[in-house]
């Protein structure tokens, strides 16, 4: 890749990533603290495990809060809000600092040490972050389980991280729903085989707890035993574990991925600076959650690292009535303002949320997007699946800031595609998430000969040569060979790590993704992939929202199958109103993609099943379709838009071919 590249003066910026990769990572060490410099910037030695920065002393905890009490231990650092309970508290660093320390001798009483492993299974509150500061200022490895977690599911992390102590609260609550995690979490240690000898749970007062003598133990009360503490960080080589986190949708045994300390607190360092052109003072608004990797990365570390103050909300993008503010401006009805209003009030200037968040938006009144002031905010990053460009578009238009697309893994930990804006202010383009970040040695390979794939408009899986860059995953927790024969064994050729997602290349080098290889669709031997025909559908302005899956079918193979939302309501019921969009909606993937890309069905439904990250669970959807067991559905965030998919699969059948 050469200057004259079209993406401009970033070419030469990443070509130096890795042409000069120890010079270049050497710089970026310098944007933390370390207590002891690194002897060495990457140990390749034995790929394709990459150490880096072995030899060095650091903490993650330091980098995050305690560096910054000399110029800002006054300045906001966590803005805890719920609108689920109508609290809103800021912490300063210096409070933030203290809470930290308080925990951390809380974890220490109750036999935590240096290695050991704190489970966390967590609503969206301060106490969560005050615990995941506290592990790793004491060289603890926390590894967050999303809250509400089946007890299976979350019986099964336990086995597989056998924590010290596991930090847990009464409960959750999700649009105005009280969910009782204390049944949950006692029914998953009564099916561990290994459970942990203490509990720590926070009380917020939302549903009756039955506490086990001896094991469970209230945060109120060690928090108050251990008010001025005085917990100093430990500091550890950078090679040490910080957490584990596994991935979601996970079956059979889980897969932990394990992450450094020192290479994860460089790459959030950098890619604040790099990345998010972000300075401190300012304030950044993540609205995932901790329970996944862009909570850990952008939520907590990532904005404190930077010296920013951070937003940890718990609700919806759109408030239910009920729950609503009486002071809050606007129609009776659901509040679809709140992340709006949250922006005017802390003065956001950095905002990442999801592609579904923002279609959920869309579909609301676009008054709700001129209440408030946005003049602060400087841009809207979007992750977790692919952007669509009518969706890109629609938010784009209305909040008049660039909207930015990335795309990245748990197994990263942080942007693999996107724009450097700290670098180069690149324009973004509708439907690509850009270039690969300065580190990641990306190129697209042919699934079947591991040829790299050159020309523009070819599709490819999407690979990385080793070494991973920093603040990527070790190895999977305690199975180095999974590790290897997962990511690095799965193509051929050169070993390479796959990301397991088709991308294309165009002309001006940016890249596109086209969805997991898994989810390629095989009808009378064409190979489509479920991104292409969503993105055709979605484009349709009758639709709001679509998953496209493949369903078995006798005659061919697989057939496509569309599950859409529509714009209009009547489209769910009326069959005459579902029966004229769906002809619509397939004939402009005829026009488009050509007659074997039609889908088999167009069904409707109001809402799609989805993760509560805003994921959307085609596979739940494709068995449904194929008449299956769906499986675990832990993570699924309301059962009604399964059993609507449902209704509308069996009033469907036979499924036409």
């Amino acid at each position: 890749m050469q200057d004259t590249d079209p993406y401009g003066p970033y070419a030469s910026f990443h070509r130096r990533s890795i042409d000069e990769r120890d010079a270049f990572w050497a710089e970026q060490a310098r944007l933390i603290d370390w207590h002891t410099p690194p002897q060495r910037i990457c140990d390749y030695d034995r790929p394709p495990f990459a150490r880096w920065f072995p030899g060095g002393t650091t903490n993650l905890c330091h980098n995050a809060v305690d560096r910054h009490l000399a110029t800002r231990a006054d300045q906001p650092a966590l803005i805890a809000v719920s609108t689920e309970t109508g609290t809103e508290r800021t912490y300063t660093f210096a409070e933030l600092h203290a809470e930290a320390q308080r925990m951390a001798a809380a974890l220490q009483a109750l036999g935590v040490r240096q290695g050991d492993r704190v489970l966390l299974y967590m609503p969206m509150i301060a106490e969560a972050v005050f615990a995941m500061l506290a592990c790793v200022r004491i060289g603890a490895l926390h590894s967050v389980v999303f809250g509400g977690f089946a007890p299976a599911s979350l019986a099964s992390r336990i086995d597989d991280a056998e924590p010290t102590v596991i930090v847990s609260a009464d409960a959750g609550s999700r649009g105005g729903r009280v969910i009782p995690y204390k049944p949950l979490l006692d029914e998953a240690l009564r099916l561990a085989a290994r459970p942990p000898a203490h509990v720590l749970l926070a009380d917020r007062g939302l549903a009756p707890m039955a506490l086990v003598a001896g094991r469970d133990h209230l945060w109120r009360d060690l928090r108050q035993q251990h008010l001025d503490a005085q917990v100093p960080c430990v500091w550890l080589d950078a090679t040490h574990p910080s957490y584990t986190l596994y991935t979601s949708g996970t079956t059979g045994r889980p897969k932990g991925v394990q992450r450094d300390t020192g290479g994860y607190t460089v790459a959030l360092a950098a890619s604040m600076r790099h990345i998010f052109d972000a300075q401190p003072g300012q304030t950044f608004f993540c609205t995932s959650d901790i329970g996944w990797v862009v909570g850990h990365s952008y939520i907590v570390y990532g904005p404190l690292i930077g010296g920013m103050a951070t937003i940890l909300y718990e609700g919806l993008p759109v408030v239910p009535a009920a729950l609503r503010a009486p002071d809050a401006a606007g129609p009776e009805g659901p509040d679809a303002g709140i992340w709006w209003r949250l922006v005017e009030k802390y003065r956001v200037t950095h905002m990442f949320s999801a592609p579904t968040a923002i279609r959920v938006l869309r579909k609301q009144d676009p008054a709700w997007l001129t209440r408030h002031d946005l003049s602060s905010l400087q841009g809207l990053w979007l992750a977790g699946e692919p952007l669509d460009a009518p969706t890109a578009q629609w938010v784009q238009d209305a909040l008049q800031v660039p909207v930015i697309d990335n795309y990245w893994q748990t197994e990263s930990g942080w942007p693999i595609l996107t724009i450097a804006r700290g670098v180069h202010r690149t324009p973004p383009r509708l439907g690509s998430p850009g270039f690969p970040m300065y580190g990641y040695d990306l190129t697209l390979v042919d699934e079947g000969t591991g040829d790299e794939i050159t020309e523009p408009g070819q599709k490819g899986v999407i690979a990385i040569d080793g070494p991973l860059p920093p603040g990527c995953m070790q190895t999977v927790w305690r199975d180095d060979a999974r590790f290897v024969a997962t990511y690095w064994q799965s193509l051929p050729g050169p070993e390479r790590y796959s990301t397991f997602d088709w991308g294309m290349r165009d002309a001006d080098g940016y890249l596109f993704i086209l969805g997991r290889t898994d989810d390629v669709i095989n009808v009378a031997g064409h190979r489509l992939g479920t991104r292409e025909i969503e993105e055709i559908v979605s484009g349709h302005p009758g639709i709001a929202e679509v998953a496209v899956v493949g369903v078995a079918d006798a005659l061919k193979g697989q057939a496509a199958f569309a599950l859409a939302v529509p714009r209009d309501p009547a489209a769910c019921t009326d069959a005459a109103v579902a029966a004229a969009l769906e002809a619509a909606v397939m004939a402009r993937v005829t026009e488009q993609l050509g007659a074997v890309g039609r889908p088999a069905r167009v069904l409707f439904v109001s809402l799609l099943p989805k993760t509560r990250s805003g994921k959307l669970l085609r596979r739940a959807i494709q068995a449904v379709c194929e008449g299956r067991d769906p499986g675990d559905l832990s993570t699924l965030e309301d059962p009604a838009a399964l059993q609507q998919v449902q209704g509308a699969v069996a009033a469907a059948r036979p499924v036409a071919s």
